[in-house]
């Protein structure tokens, strides 16, 4: 009989899952008012790049000149890109069913909020994609210590990113990638290897390191009992 605690039964293996890692730029911070500039999103598995998706967007009316000075976005440059429909539909050919994938974004309530209006705009119901907020979770495996902040340039710079956040879609979300990749070795440093696990943890919104050593160690306890039920069961 085995007695090692194990998260084996616990659901889906982090190193197996699909992320796409999703970065927007728009013409202000209100999704009901204002509109997407630019996409950009990077799919990742297994800790390796297998695509990348970047497109800038028309939003069907000028972009205020705070913004432009901001991103470097330009009514010129986007005056031929496609509009919301057409690059909305790309996306979401890009990242896959709900099923299949991971939706991440720093600060996601923003990102996912404009594809959400989006998505009413067009009358298409929004897919039901599980989402990480790399905002978020980041507070659970890095300590104030650390970092002075959960800036995607703070977190970017702490975990040795290869591409410096700049206000454009694709580098911030390259960027992003490198923060979900430092979280998973953190988390993975504390037995968290399971997609599950790792829902379970943020849910519980813990707040020290200490206080997820002790989580960790009560499903560990948890899956190791259900284990030993299952085997005497059966």
């Amino acid at each position: 009989m085995n007695w090692q605690p194990s998260f084996d039964e616990l659901g889906k293996s982090l190193i197996d899952t699909t992320f796409v890692v999703v970065d927007l730029e728009t013409t202000g911070g209100s999704p009901s008012e204002c509109s997407i500039t630019e996409i950009g999103a990077v799919k990742v598995r297994g800790g390796e790049v297998i695509g990348e998706f970047q497109t800038l967007v028309n939003p069907g009316g000028p972009i205020p000149p705070f913004i432009t000075v901001l991103t470097g976005i330009t009514d010129a440059m986007v005056l031929t890109a496609p509009p919301i429909g057409e690059a909305f539909f790309s996306l979401l050919e890009f990242i896959g069913s709900p099923e299949e994938t991971i939706l991440v974004a720093h600060n996601a309530p923003f990102d996912i909020g404009f594809l959400r209006a989006s998505a009413q705009r067009l009358s298409i119901a929004w897919p039901k994609y599980q989402v990480v907020d790399t905002a978020r979770i980041t507070r659970y495996v890095v300590t104030r210590d650390e970092v002075r902040d959960f800036k995607l340039g703070t977190l970017a710079a702490f975990f040795g990113a290869t591409t410096n956040p700049e206000h454009r879609a694709l580098a911030d979300a390259r960027a992003t990638v490198d923060v979900l990749h430092g979280v998973i070795e953190r988390l993975g440093s504390f037995g968290v290897t399971t997609l599950e696990v790792s829902f379970a943890i943020f849910r519980a919104r813990l707040s020290t390191l200490a206080l997820l050593e002790t989580y960790v160690h009560v499903l560990r306890l948890t899956s190791h009992l259900l284990k030993l039920e299952k085997e005497f069961t059966t």
